[in-house]
């Protein structure tokens, strides 16, 4: 298989640009940097498009290497022939691969090889001769291969013997075939069903696949992904279902030649046999596998979008944080972080059950926001949270002693536990226990999600659908690409930066990140870029690679905080004297007029003179002007409270503005502020067809929602945007 071709094909690109951008990849050079500073060489390609290329890259060399093992497997045996060739070098998948080499696989025993070893395999190819007429005819011949032994390995005891055992070489033939195993693998996905059935009576969240079929052609993902988990908890049985005679019907169309020989009743006999006894079996369990496969990569996408939105929400700058671990019996963990994240104070209080020590926890927390000036209170939305949201609101920003303009915010905790008895969390605050780290936690990811979230694990953060029955290590692998990304994408202010975040900058591992910290610790802020390449284990390679994502604010050089990479710092300074700018511009943002004299220059003309490329020079022009521009100040702003809202309060056609907290395949859920998530169904996200909820929206979008309606009992809350304008908001 030609490989760049392919990729040319599939991506729709031309092939020297799959080309170089393969060899870009082949070098070392990691999916940011290929995407920042090496567009001349893709052609734009951007993340999500190289990491999908690369991933698609892998998996092509994987079934090149499998060809060339079974291609030698075959040959080994003396069977490889130039239609086996011909065969390998046309499949498009594994699965085709391996259908090809089935039949020469090392088998364990089976009734076929039994009759083979048995010499019945003359039989069974006069059998498939399907001849006009026999002579002898086909029962006569079989008698010729009858074989009186007490060794039951060797017996063939008489014709009717002979002949199954012919049948079952034939049976097994049809089902190691690839181009008929191909044949109803496709059919059944075009025509078949998913059938479920309950194997109980009792209540569970999977009573609407207690008697449950759906054509596979329909199914969607996220129904695939619930029935594993059902079928895997014993709730379920799972079968895939097709009318057997229209299976045979497609192998009778490729088996059956003539439909006149007297060989056609051994051979539907043997047909239906062959496929139900080994072959639907094959098949049924490949679908059930490629319906997985493909769930799994539907939901990757969804949770990986989920998360990148949730990565780059807005931060919420220059703002003390007063984070609140809401919780019962060991009560509520309180942590005051200062505007940079510093930890400034902390404190234990019991307003809710047991105790509901309200006066002295109000106490506690009015002490804490006027000594430290705390402007938000950001509370976790874990448990006891309802009533924590209700003594800030009700108590405490209502009492007189409370400045005013302080408000509180409901954030996702969703993780928080795992950081905050984490390594990196006990290596971070070894002075701290595990719920003050909570408490931190809660209050910074307010401050700046990315730089927080980083330091948990991904699939635990909690945006996607059924991502504890996805493949883990493909769930690891593709959101640690996410995350990736993103803070390659915002950049890094190196002398701040924890070795978290900066274990995810392109080039740089966890061992290098902390060899960043510990030497800016021992010598003080860096006060340079170049002068990170004293950072032990950090080379010329690693520093190509981060430079560029790396900020260093009021340093000596200007450009070491914009994203312009060093290896440009020349052609920025060139272009700026040809305009008759200095770095002072840069440095004082007075650089409006830069792109416009630029674009009259002439773009095209101007990056030839100062010998880079187009995209590079216009990324460049982007950096000048705007010095320190952070990607996520275009995000929505977190919704900030004054007062509580109860579920008890809404009524249907009620109008709300909510936050999108997760999209999944069915809809999205959305904080309307009362602890209790809706659900907006895709169904009712608008008054024309949605194909998929992130059409629409994305984790962090702020709109507006009607109640459609309330069950209190159950906490589930409907909404609705029909009627109402279908733009976001």
């Amino acid at each position: 298989m030609d490989i760049l071709k392919t990729l040319a094909e599939e991506f729709k690109i031309k092939e020297e640009q799959v080309k170089e951008t393969v060899a870009l990849i082949d070098e070392g050079n990691t999916i940011p940097f290929i995407s920042r500073y090496r567009k001349e060489v893709t052609g734009g390609l951007d993340d999500a498009t190289l990491r999908d290329l690369n991933d698609r890259l892998n998996y092509l060399r994987k079934m090149d290497e499998r060809r060339e093992e079974i291609s030698s497997l075959i040959d080994a045996q003396g069977k490889l022939t130039p239609e086996i060739t011909f065969a390998l070098n046309n499949a498009k998948t594994l699965v085709e691969l391996e259908d090809i080499y089935l039949p020469y696989r090392p088998k364990r025993k089976t009734r076929a090889s039994v009759a083979r070893d048995k010499g019945l395999e003359p039989l069974a190819n006069y059998i498939m001769e399907q001849r006009d007429a026999y002579d002898p005819e086909i029962a006569v011949y079989a008698e010729q291969f009858i074989v009186i032994s007490d060794e039951k390995d060797k017996a063939v005891p008489d014709a009717a013997a002979a002949l199954q055992g012919a049948s079952d070489i034939i049976a097994e033939d049809i089902s190691n075939n690839a181009e008929i195993r191909k044949l109803l693998r496709e059919f059944t996905m075009k025509n078949g069903s998913l059938t479920t059935k309950g194997t109980t009576e009792e209540t569970s969240v999977y009573e609407n696949y207690y008697d449950f079929s759906e054509p596979i052609k329909k199914l969607k993902g996220h129904r695939v992904l619930a029935i594993n988990r059902g079928e895997k908890e014993e709730f379920l049985k799972v079968a895939v279902t097709l009318p057997t005679e229209d299976g045979v019907a497609q192998l009778v169309s490729k088996i059956i030649t003539n439909k006149k020989s007297p060989a056609l009743s051994y051979l539907m006999a043997t047909i239906n046999d062959a496929y139900e006894r080994l072959l639907f079996p094959a098949i049924e369990r490949e679908v059930r596998t490629t319906l997985f496969d493909d769930a799994c990569e539907g939901a990757l996408k969804v949770f990986s979008e989920n998360l990148r939105n949730l990565l780059l929400g807005s931060p919420l700058k220059g703002k003390t944080v007063l984070g609140y671990d809401p919780g019962y019996a060991h009560g509520c963990k309180l942590a005051v972080v200062n505007k940079t994240g510093k930890v400034l104070d902390t404190a234990v209080i019991y307003p809710v059950e047991p105790r509901k020590d309200i006066e002295r926890s109000k106490a506690v927390v009015l002490r804490l926001i006027n000594k430290y000036g705390v402007d938000v209170v950001s509370i976790g939305n874990g448990t006891a949270s309802r009533e924590s949201e209700q003594f800030i609101a009700q108590h405490v920003l209502r009492d007189p002693a409370c400045p005013k303009g302080v408000k509180y915010t409901i954030v996702s905790e969703a993780g928080a536990s795992v950081y905050s008895a984490s390594k990196v969390a006990t290596e971070e605050f070894p002075d701290y226990d595990v719920m003050q780290r909570s408490a931190i936690s809660i209050a910074r990811r307010l401050q700046d999600p990315l730089a927080e979230l980083v330091k948990i694990e991904p699939k635990a953060i909690g945006v996607g659908q059924y991502q504890h029955d996805m493949k883990q290590a493909r769930l690891t692998e593709a959101l640690g690409g996410v995350v990736e990304d993103c803070v390659n994408g915002v950049g890094v202010d190196v002398n701040t930066a924890s070795y978290s975040l900066l274990s995810y900058v392109s080039g740089i591992n966890t061992t290098v990140a902390k060899n960043i910290v510990k030497y800016r610790e021992e010598y003080g802020e860096f006060k340079s870029r170049a002068a990170i390449l004293k950072v032990p284990k950090l080379g010329d390679k690693a520093f190509t690679q981060c430079a560029g994502f790396l900020r260093i604010h009021d340093g000596k050089q200007v450009f070491d905080s914009t994203g312009v990479h060093p290896e440009s710092y020349a052609v920025a300074e060139d272009l700026l004297k040809r305009f008759g700018f200095t770095t002072e511009d840069v440095r004082n943002n007075n650089l409006a007029l830069l792109r416009f004299k630029a674009t009259q220059y002439g773009i095209a003309k101007l990056a030839r003179e100062l010998g880079c490329g187009e995209p590079t020079l216009e990324d460049i022009i982007s950096e000048l002007e705007k010095p320190g521009r952070d990607i996520r100040d275009d995000a929505p702003a977190p919704v900030l409270s004054t007062d509580v809202l109860d579920i008890n309060d809404l009524k249907p056609e009620m109008q709300l503005k909510g936050t999108v907290r997760n999209v999944v395949d069915f809809g999205c859920f959305v904080d309307i502020g009362v602890h209790h998530d809706g659900l907006l169904h895709i169904s009712e996200m608008s008054d024309r067809y949605i194909k998929h909820p992130s059409d629409l929206f994305k984790t962090g979008d702020v709109i507006e929602v009607r109640i459609k309606d309330v069950d209190t009992k159950k906490c589930r809350i409907s909404l609705t945007r029909k009627g109402m304008n279908t733009n976001k908001g």
